[in-house]
């Protein structure tokens, strides 16, 4: 044993083993090292930063801890998803303000990658117009910063539309005005909780239906054709039901003094965000799509058309499949950023997780406690979201023999 090498070995070594070292000098003894060394350092640090914060809290005698979450909150939400009002506490404005932010950036995600597929294919497209809308649509959207773009669209929404009382109306019951989208929306009806219901299930069976599909299709090359199984599970379950019961209550909206009343309205600041956050992300799939479609070797092309497919068989079935081990990593960071820049709500006043937030920490001054009530949501929505993700991408990834 020296002073600059430390070994400790293991006795009576089984034959066929290595011997196994424990040395300053090895090199993951030290990579080890020293990412105890980094670990300590961070550790150090976050003390001190939390410890010098309390003391500054103390001195100006503020409070401290999330239990403001279980005082009245006192201010009205001007949209929400469930039953809120100013008795209720700022725990259930949060609860309000994250079902806001999930649901837009669940319907974003949804929209959005739809419309970067079509803008991926059409700019692929041997038209020689569709493929240069589509490279314009492109290149123009993402290089205007989306808060710009949020506020065009607030203002042609806000500004550009009439009012309630000389409303356009596209559809009877349906009525688009500078007060928002007004829809007519199911009553208070047992018969619609039955819809919902199996509309679920035929989800869940379609879901079964498809893996053993693709079982059966690996086992005997034979498979069943899933778009008739589908729509009549999903939509045929849940329609036979209402049209057997003689079809459930709706309530209508009527225009009642300067405002609508009645059915189910899309206001004009969920619309504007919606609308940029799928605009703006679409034309960044559509170039992720564009590149995963020609990472596909153009011998697969060619070898599904010598096999007398169409162009869109040989995209759906050939290309699209084997272009998703490309697509869906950087897809992922799309959806993530569109999450993230769902925040750029609070710009144009529709009440997501941060808007609220902010208006507790005005009443509240509870500042520190609600930038980390901001972080710990945001970073659980993307770690969710991201291991959703990653296990689909599992799915879909070829496996090396």
């Amino acid at each position: 044993m020296s002073d600059s090498n430390v070994t400790v070995t293991k006795a009576a070594t089984p034959p066929g083993q290595a011997a196994f070292h424990l040395s300053i000098n090895n090199p993951v003894v030290r990579a080890i090292l020293a990412q105890l060394g980094v670990a300590l350092a961070v550790a150090l640090v976050a003390w001190y930063l939390v410890g010098n914060t309390m003391d500054n809290l103390a001195r100006l005698s503020i409070a401290s801890g999330f239990g403001f979450l279980d005082r009245e909150a006192g201010f009205q939400i001007g949209e929400t998803l469930i039953e809120f009002g100013p008795q209720d506490h700022y725990s259930t404005a949060f609860l309000v303000g994250i079902l806001n932010t999930l649901k837009v950036s669940g319907i974003g995600i949804l929209l959005a990658t739809l419309l970067g597929v079509v803008l991926g294919i059409a700019r692929l497209s041997s038209n020689w117009l569709v493929a240069r809308i589509a490279a314009f649509y492109v290149e123009t959207v993402r290089n205007v910063p989306l808060l710009l773009q949020l506020f065009l669209w607030y203002g042609l929404l806000t500004e550009g539309l009439p009012g309630p009382r000389q409303a356009l109306s596209p559809l009877p019951g349906i009525f688009l005005s500078n007060r928002g989208l007004k829809l007519p929306a199911p009553a208070d009806d047992p018969i619609w909780a039955w819809v919902a219901a199996l509309f679920g299930l035929g989800v869940i069976l379609t879901l079964v239906i498809t893996a053993w599909n693709a079982k059966r299709q690996a086992a005997t090359g034979k498979r069943l054709s899933m778009l008739p199984i589908g729509l009549g599970l999903i939509l045929g379950l849940p329609l036979s039901v209402l049209l057997a019961s003689g079809g459930g209550a709706i309530d209508m909206p009527v225009l009642q003094g300067f405002n609508f009343r009645g059915g189910m309205t899309l206001s004009p600041e969920f619309a504007a965000l919606l609308f940029g956050l799928v605009i703006y992300t679409a034309a960044f799939i559509g170039e992720i799509v564009r590149s995963g479609i020609l990472a596909v070797p153009k011998g697969q092309t060619e070898a599904a058309t010598a096999l007398g497919l169409t162009r869109g068989q040989v995209l759906r079935l050939v290309v699209l499949p084997q272009a998703l081990r490309v697509i869906i990593p950087p897809t992922t960071s799309q959806f993530l950023n569109l999450t993230k820049n769902s925040s750029l709500a609070v710009a144009i006043g529709y009440p997501d997780f941060v808007s609220i937030a902010n208006t507790t920490i005005n009443q509240t001054g509870q500042a520190v406690e609600g930038v980390l009530a901001i972080m710990a949501a945001y970073l659980v929505i993307s770690l969710s979201l991201s291991f959703l993700m990653n296990w689909y991408n599992s799915r879909v990834a070829l496996v090396e023999r």
